[in-house]
């Protein structure tokens, strides 16, 4: 998941969990929004982590 994706879910996320008041018959919106936020949250945090994993070994992919 890109920097990007992981930003775009935890935004969609916290519009869900903050701002929604819809109600639906057996889906809780405010649950949906927040497994956006973390699921969000863990992919920026991945991708942060191999963003910077990629710049410490010089760029090139495959290299320990």
């Amino acid at each position: 998941m890109s920097i990007g994706g992981s930003l775009f879910l935890i935004a969609v996320g916290a519009i869900l969990y903050f701002a929604v008041t819809a109600t639906f018959v057996g889906i809780d919106i405010a649950t949906v929004g927040l497994i956006l936020m973390i699921v969000g949250v863990l992919g920026l945090v991945l991708g942060l982590f191999m963003l910077s994993r990629s710049r410490r070994d010089g760029g090139q992919p495959g290299a320990y």
